[in-house]
């Protein structure tokens, strides 16, 4: 009688929820590219949830949409990330978004931090890295898709040349615990013109392709892919015409609001165009927060 107790199965892929990483130098667009990702996901703004560590920056971009902005400020325990996670699910948040997961590891009361204030030795960490493998733990299991930003820091490297010593730029890196991206479904790199190429990617969609501007094209694509089962042939949206456009931009000027979500989830549109939405969505927000 055998006692092997395992069984073997068919693979197949179920069902996910996205867990997306942006990273960027600093205006490398990581909140304005996870709020459109976020919108892309879900389609509803007020199903978004942003925990902002980067001083309230989420708020600049209201304009967009209705969504919802949790705060956190230091201490930036792995703990109080944690609870601001568990937060939004409980609010019935669809997309969490954490802006940044940087705080977590090199903030004020961030793990680096606590390891310092424990004495800061290498035995340290088997107190702190258990607390850090909670907040992946929470991010990995949690039932909505998560998307985390992180600043990326120029590194340099020193270079002898005979007799002659000299610095030079060596890329940059996440700052975060290292092997971070090796957590998630896809990583994605920012560069300073907000063109992402993809550093990690289990989904085939971005890997290997060329740079793109990751809008809310992007996140439908990552949804199919979440809720398919199988890899979808990427959506590619059309370009909007000068017409259409022109139509567009009369309309917000009017005040109907709602045609900026519809245009640019039914468009693709270049920066400018989006830029001179922005603008004008934002000015008829303006003028109706005054008339209240």
């Amino acid at each position: 009688m055998s006692n092997n107790t395992f069984t073997l199965r068919k693979a197949e892929r179920k069902k996910a929820k996205i867990r997306l990483g942006l990273s960027a130098v600093a205006g490398g667009g990581k909140t304005m590219s996870a709020l459109l990702i976020a919108f892309g996901i879900t389609a509803d703004w007020s199903k978004i949830g942003v925990i902002d560590t980067e001083n309230q920056s989420a708020d600049l971009y209201c304009h967009l949409g209705d969504y919802q902005v949790l705060s956190l400020s230091s201490p930036y325990s792995p703990e109080r990330y944690i609870q601001a996670i568990r937060a939004c699910e409980e609010a019935g948040m669809e997309v969490i978004i954490i802006d940044s997961i940087t705080h977590e590891w090199d903030g004020k009361g961030g793990c680096l931090e606590i390891v310092d204030s424990l004495g800061g030795k290498f035995a340290d960490w088997a107190k702190v890295t258990p607390r850090h493998q909670a907040f992946l733990d929470a991010i990995l299991q949690s039932k909505c898709h998560v998307i985390t930003t992180v600043r990326r820091k120029q590194e340099y490297e020193v270079i002898k040349d005979g007799n002659k010593t000299k610095v030079e730029k060596a890329g940059t890196k996440e700052i975060t615990r290292e092997g971070f991206e090796y957590e998630l479904t896809v990583n994605l790199e920012l560069d300073q013109r907000h063109n992402a190429t993809a550093s990690k990617d289990r989904t085939g969609l971005f890997m290997g392709k060329p740079a793109f501007v990751p809008d809310a094209s992007t996140g439908r694509m990552i949804y199919e892919w979440c809720e398919s089962g199988a890899t979808p042939t990427p959506v590619q949206l059309p370009a909007i015409s000068d017409e259409q456009f022109f139509k567009a931009k009369q309309r917000l000027g009017t005040g109907e609001i709602d045609v900026y979500e519809k245009i640019i989830a039914a468009f693709t549109l270049t920066s400018s165009q989006l830029n001179e939405l922005d603008d004008l969505l934002k000015t008829q927000k303006e003028k109706q927060n005054g008339s209240k």
